[in-house]
C-alpha cells in the first residue's frame, strides 16, 4: 500500500469534488452580491452611527458561507463536522438596528443559495430584495414624530403653547411632565401636518417660555 492508496478516500477524491472553475465562479459572483448588499446597506443606513466594518462583515459574511456550503454540499460526512463545529459558535456582539438583522440573512441567504448552483435565484432575489429596501427605507414622510421639549413658568404658558401647537400639528400626545415651583417642563410626541417648523421659534419668544427644542424621535432614538 502506497502512501497515495492511505489518503485516496478520504481527502485526494475531495480534492476534485468540486471544480476550480466551480469554485471560483461562485465566488466571484458571492463577492459581485457581497458588495451590492454593502452598497444598499450603506444607501438605506439611518441609524445613529454608521459603521463601515458591518458593510465589509457583509460582504465577508457572503463569501463564507459560499465557501462554507461548497464543502458541506461535496462531502455528507463533512456536512454533519460543520453542523457539530458552528453548534459551539456563540456570537456576542449585539445588533442595535432591526434592519442590520436583515442584512445579515440577506447576506447569509446569497451564499447558501450561490453554493447550492441556483445562481438566477440569487442575483434576481437579491436586485428585488435591493429596490424594495432601496425604496421603503428611503421613503420620506412628515408624518414621523418629534419630541418637543418645552421649558415653561406656569400653567397658563403651558396652555398659550398648546394653543399655538394646535394649528400645526395632527397629533399631540404628552409624554412626561415635570413641574417644581415656577417651572413646568413638558415632553409632547407631536406630528407635523407639514416640514414647516417656524412654530418652535415663535414658541421660544412666547413670553414665559424658557426653551422650545424640536427633535426626530423614532421610537428608539432621538436625533
Amino acid at each position: 500500500m502506497t502512501f497515495q492508496d492511505i489518503f485516496k478516500s478520504s481527502f485526494l477524491e475531495n480534492v476534485t469534488a468540486v471544480s476550480l472553475l466551480d469554485m471560483g465562479i461562485s465566488l466571484v459572483l458571492a463577492f459581485c452580491l457581497g458588495l451590492f448588499i454593502f452598497m444598499v446597506y450603506k444607501k438605506t443606513f439611518n441609524g445613529v452611527m454608521y459603521s463601515s466594518s458591518f458593510g465589509v462583515t457583509l460582504i465577508a459574511l457572503t463569501m463564507i458561507t459560499n465557501v462554507a456550503i461548497l464543502a458541506v454540499t461535496s462531502n455528507v460526512v463533512l456536512s454533519l463536522g460543520m453542523v457539530g463545529a458552528l453548534s459551539i459558535v456563540r456570537f456576542r456582539t449585539a445588533i442595535k438596528e432591526p434592519l442590520d438583522i436583515a442584512f445579515l440573512f440577506w447576506s447569509i441567504a446569497v451564499g447558501i443559495v450561490l453554493a447550492a448552483g441556483m445562481i438566477p435565484l440569487a442575483v434576481i432575489g437579491s436586485v428585488i430584495i435591493g429596490v424594495i429596501l432601496l425604496v421603503f427605507v428611503n421613503k420620506k414622510s412628515h408624518l414621523h414624530p418629534y419630541i418637543l421639549v418645552v421649558e415653561c413658568d406656569c400653567q397658563e404658558t403651558e396652555d398659550k403653547v398648546k394653543s399655538i401647537l394646535k394649528p400645526h400639528v395632527d397629533r399631540c400626545v404628552v409624554k412626561s411632565k415635570a413641574a417644581q415651583a415656577g417651572s413646568v417642563e413638558l415632553n409632547l410626541e407631536v406630528q407635523l401636518k407639514e416640514d414647516n417648523t417656524d412654530f418652535v421659534t415663535a414658541l421660544s419668544k412666547l413670553k414665559g417660555v424658557r426653551k422650545a427644542v424640536l427633535v426626530s424621535y423614532n421610537g428608539e432614538y432621538m436625533g
